[in-house]
């Protein structure tokens, strides 16, 4: 069962050395990755590229122009990775703070017949960094609270981006509605994925906070994801199984 890994990249020089190795070395049949860069001034996207030709047929690298966002990189990954014969889709930060070796625990998810596996810092056994300041654990824990709450979503955290996709049902997705591209992205897949009708399961991680290069997440990404959410849920009301 082939698998890639899409993995957004800005900045993240310091990370791909250790990342690369161990993804390759999962227990997984024919697994790739696949790198968006956005133009890291620290020169990740060429280190990508010195990291594929060391491992011929196994990583690709495309490069755009500048920073425009998480939620297009994933789009424009998805839809690169439908062109292959990959059978699981799975995405993931490049920071280590999506535990490379629960990968195959996602895939696991989708044996057992989910279309999508996210993994989870909110279901029993999953955790977040433990040196995170109380407001931050608070603010993650309402932004699940909130986003669920609001769109009536069965999930324990529907805003976290380690995530696997069955082919099938990422083929489905009408990812042409999406309007967020930065963290509410996840909120908004999630809700559609959810409103059509896929099986959706959650595996357990701990999210550690990075220990090499610098956070991504501010203050206005939060809020845009608090506003996000509802017109997320007004423009898919009439989204179900089987199209509008």
């Amino acid at each position: 069962m082939s698998t890639t890994i899409i993995i957004p990249i800005y900045n993240e020089a310091k990370n791909l050395p250790r990342l690369v190795p161990a993804l390759l070395s999962l227990a997984l049949p024919d697994l790739n990755i696949l790198f968006i860069d956005d133009n890291s001034p620290d020169g990740s996207g060429e280190l990508a590229e010195k990291i594929a030709a060391e491992n011929p047929g196994r990583i690709q690298v495309e490069h755009r122009q500048g920073k425009m966002g998480l939620g297009s990189a994933y789009v424009l990954g998805y839809g690169l990775t439908l062109e292959t014969d990959a059978q699981y889709v799975c995405q993931m930060d490049a920071d280590f703070s999506h535990p490379p070796d629960k990968v195959p625990e996602l895939a696991a998810k989708l044996e057992e017949g989910c279309d999508l596996a996210l993994g989870s810092r909110y279901v029993p056994g999953g955790a977040v960094a433990e040196n995170w300041p109380m407001w931050r654990k608070s603010l993650s824990r309402f932004g699940n609270f909130y986003a669920s709450a609001i769109l009536s979503l069965p999930l324990s955290d529907s805003t976290g981006g380690f995530r696997m996709w069955r082919r099938e049902a990422l083929a489905k997705m009408p990812f042409e509605r999406v309007v967020s591209n930065g963290y509410a992205f996840q909120v908004e897949v999630a809700y559609m994925a959810h409103k059509l009708g896929l099986r959706i399961g959650e595996v357990p991680f701990y999210f550690a906070d990075r220990k090499w290069g610098q956070s991504k997440m501010s203050l206005s990404i939060q809020i845009e994801a608090a506003w996000r959410v509802w017109q997320v849920l007004f423009r898919n009301r009439g989204l179900r199984p089987g199209g509008d």
